[in-house]
């Protein structure tokens, strides 16, 4: 194996054959830094990586064997047997396309190489025969939905007894599950999604001059938005809507905060000085709500499908500021969160009913013939 300065180009010594894992590790090693290049983070270039090993366990044939039908089996059994979601399924799709497309592209010389040693060229094997297409804005489960109002107030009346509980039982110490109920209650209020919330400090609060009866908490910087791909976390603020979360945040940064010492700069800190983990609220989440005996379809990512549906569906607010508020790109993406209340079709019908009821008693009266 020798470097052109570019390329690693692989020359078996000795008369001995060209080693076909080494020469993967290669491509794989050249496939990561191409990545990295792109700001791909380590987790996503590292779960890539591993999908095309997967393949090639789960065909019995080096990437540049694969056939269409060594990825439709794959795939099949992905769907099929391990009944992954439909997204899950097409992000995998995504990796092995993007691997073949680095695989084959001459600029990289990775095919030239494979050619002289293996006799064999990497090909694409994700093509419109059998990608999974991608032809609406949410690909969410049907069975994920958004708290009602009622479930809302049942389950922060839960989060908050339960720190009564953990004082009454003499536990440790109750400053964890005050923390866990106002992180859910902030998820809600401010429409967030669960590493935007668990990531919040101090200085990411402000006023709002327009609203100054909100004090300190006018505004809220989301700085670890969801980026788009290869590119950073995206930036927003999100205006407050409602007062009561205003006190909750102002009690726990007043009398809950202080008491993990100073200085404290994040909002949901743990003893060891990290951030509350996304397992750790997903567990005492899904505790909760197997007490109140809730249907199927909640997690963390309901409160923020809770927040848009009751703006727009409950409170009347314009889609194009909930859009903001969410920092959806498209439009298309927020107007989805108006189909799961109940009750707003009905009373659209019964706006467009008033108005013409309303229209017709205010006609001029027609003359008899």
């Amino acid at each position: 194996m020798v470097d052109d300065s570019e390329n690693v180009l692989f020359a078996p010594f000795g008369g001995a054959a060209p080693d076909p894992e080494l020469f993967l590790a290669a491509v794989l090693d050249g496939w990561e830094r191409q990545q990295r290049a792109k700001d791909f983070s380590p987790d996503t270039i590292r779960v890539r990586r591993s999908l095309v090993i997967k393949l090639v366990d789960s065909s019995g044939h080096y990437p540049w064997e694969w056939t269409l039908g060594d990825a439709d089996d794959f795939f099949a059994h992905a769907r099929g047997v391990r009944n992954l979601s439909h997204s899950t399924v097409r992000s995998y799709q995504t990796a092995i396309r993007l691997f073949c497309d680095y695989a084959c592209d001459h600029r990289y010389d990775w095919n030239e190489q494979c050619a002289r040693l293996f006799g064999r060229l990497f090909g694409q094997v994700i093509t419109e025969l059998n990608r999974i297409t991608h032809t609406h804005p949410s690909e969410a489960r049907p069975a994920k939905r958004p708290f009602t109002q009622g479930e809302l107030q049942e389950l922060f009346d839960l989060a908050d007894l339960q720190v009564r509980r953990v004082i009454e039982n003499g536990r440790r110490s109750p400053l964890a599950a005050w923390r866990d109920a106002v992180a859910f209650k902030t998820a809600y209020s401010w429409g967030l999604r669960s590493n935007e919330f668990r990531h919040l400090q101090l200085v990411d609060l402000s006023r709002n001059h327009r609203a100054p009866y909100f004090g300190d908490y006018g505004v809220v910087r989301v700085r670890w938005g969801k980026p788009h791909r290869g590119s950073a976390k995206k930036v927003r603020s999100v205006l407050t809507v409602w007062e009561w979360s205003v006190q909750v945040l102002r009690d726990w940064v007043r009398d809950g905060l202080p008491r993990y010492g100073e200085p404290t700069t994040d909002l949901f800190p743990t003893e060891r000085g990290a951030v509350v983990s996304e397992n750790h609220l997903l567990e005492r989440l899904h505790a909760f709500l197997q007490e109140l005996g809730f249907p199927p379809g909640l997690d963390i990512h309901s409160f923020r499908r809770s927040y848009a549906t009751h703006l727009i569906t409950g409170e009347g607010f314009d889609v194009s500021f909930v859009q903001m508020q969410l920092g959806h790109e498209h439009a298309a993406t927020t107007s989805i969160y108006s189909i799961p209340s109940p009750d707003y079709q009905t009373r659209a019908l019964q706006r467009v009913h008033e108005q013409t009821l309303l229209a017709a008693k205010n006609l001029p009266e027609r003359t008899k013939p």
